[in-house]
């Protein structure tokens, strides 16, 4: 097998959201890019993940020129609901933050978009390569190694981008004594379906109950997203369709008649919940971003947005570098980022806590759940603060 050899300005590793912006952001600005991604495309588009974009995401990708299907097809909510004791009550959301929403996107839909827009570029853009590794981070020519259309390939680059999620091979790269992994693994899971059922509500409903957490959202006009709450390690197979429904109707429904509406489940998965964060974001020339830097519980639904803020951030601080020769932004990128991040782990974190049952079931703790949740909405000032960390705060690279 033949060894090829070449050079770009930055490598990135992973063709997620994070890795695909990034790319696109770069070449906006004209830097060069080549995007290594060691799934197939069919793999990374088809995974049904994450589906709320905070305000500066949908207006990145508006700016950015990837958001046509996005202003087509995406589904704005103003507000969302919180239900318990089975009464719904409402956040206004884009009331209590002078405008700001979300909107309802998928996450596969998000790279759809980002995919296209790569490619319309003629940029570099790899996928199914294997062999993935990152050498010599701590020098000023780092390198990627892969194999692709049949040959061996050595990619040196001025930077590095690690957007290749929690299991790639980027931060495991970063020396051990170099790095600091802050975790918290929780007790439970979600039990995800997608359903051939039209929504039932405009908006999200998050469900407190005795049984266990519920979430109802959407993907489309047609298409319902429903959670349930559910052991860590929950076999998706011991779950009929039935007991499915069952639940979700105990959990969901309110004394006013409202329920999920129901229809064929074209999809279901168990995700484990987890908080992670790894400090600091950078080595060298590599710097890590999305999930390979940090992963949030879903309730909050930060991932894709903490994403989104990472490469902003990076390739405002690599064109400065290009621009100017100085490193300022990119010396100041993990600390910046980190301090985004820990915000998004504190209101990730409080969503989950208010809102899940533990294994232990403590009455005590479901009681002091439901007064947390009174309080809030007898409380402008917390539901605002509710608001404000939901819609996200605006990107900023400095």
């Amino acid at each position: 097998m033949c060894t090829v050899t070449s050079r770009t300005q930055v490598g990135i590793v992973g063709a997620g959201p994070a890795g695909l912006m990034l790319g696109h952001l770069l070449d906006r600005q004209g830097i060069d890019s080549v995007i290594i991604e060691n799934r197939s495309e069919q793999h990374v588009v088809e995974r049904v993940r994450a589906g709320v974009l905070e305000q500066s995401t949908v207006d990145l990708m508006r700016e950015t020129g990837t958001g046509h299907r996005l202003e087509r097809e995406g589904l704005r909510h103003d507000g969302f609901h919180i239900a318990f004791e089975g009464r719904r009550h409402r956040i206004d959301m884009a009331g209590l933050t002078g405008g700001r929403a979300i909107t309802i996107y998928g996450q596969n839909e998000v790279v759809k978009d980002l995919i296209e827009a790569r490619r319309a570029t003629g940029r570099p853009l790899f996928f199914e390569a294997s062999n993935v590794g990152v050498a010599d981070l701590d020098s000023r020519q780092p390198v990627v190694r892969f194999t692709a259309d049949g040959a061996d390939h050595q990619l040196a680059c001025d930077f590095i981008g690690g957007c290749d999620g929690f299991h790639g091979v980027c931060r495991p790269a970063i020396p051990a004594d170099a790095i600091r992994i802050f975790e918290r693994v929780y007790p439970f899971g979600w039990l995800g379906i997608l359903a051939d059922a039209p929504p039932s509500a405009s908006e999200l409903v998050y469900s407190l109950h005795e049984r266990g957490f519920a979430l109802f959202s959407m993907r489309s006009t047609s298409i319902t997203r429903l959670y349930l709450q559910c052991g860590h390690d929950e076999d998706v197979n011991g779950w009929s369709d039935a007991r499915i429904w069952s639940e979700l109707r105990t959990r969901l429904a309110t004394e006013d008649g409202w329920k999920p509406n129901q229809g064929p489940i074209l999809q279901r998965g168990v995700t484990g919940m987890r908080s992670f964060v790894a400090e600091p974001m950078r080595y060298g020339r590599l710097f890590l971003a999305g999930d390979s830097a940090h992963i949030v519980p879903p309730t909050g639904a930060k991932g894709l947005n903490l994403a989104m803020a990472d490469v902003y951030r990076l390739s405002h601080a690599i064109a400065e570098c290009y621009r100017s020769g100085s490193e300022r932004l990119l010396d100041r990128y993990s600390e910046r980022a980190l301090r985004r991040t820990w915000r998004a782990q504190r209101f990730s974190f409080w969503m989950t806590s208010m809102l899940h049952q533990d294994d232990a079931g403590n009455p005590f703790d479901y009681r002091r759940q439901i007064a947390d949740l009174e309080y809030l909405f007898t409380s402008r000032a917390a539901m605002t603060s509710l608001a404000e960390s939901y819609a996200g705060a605006p990107f900023d690279h400095e």
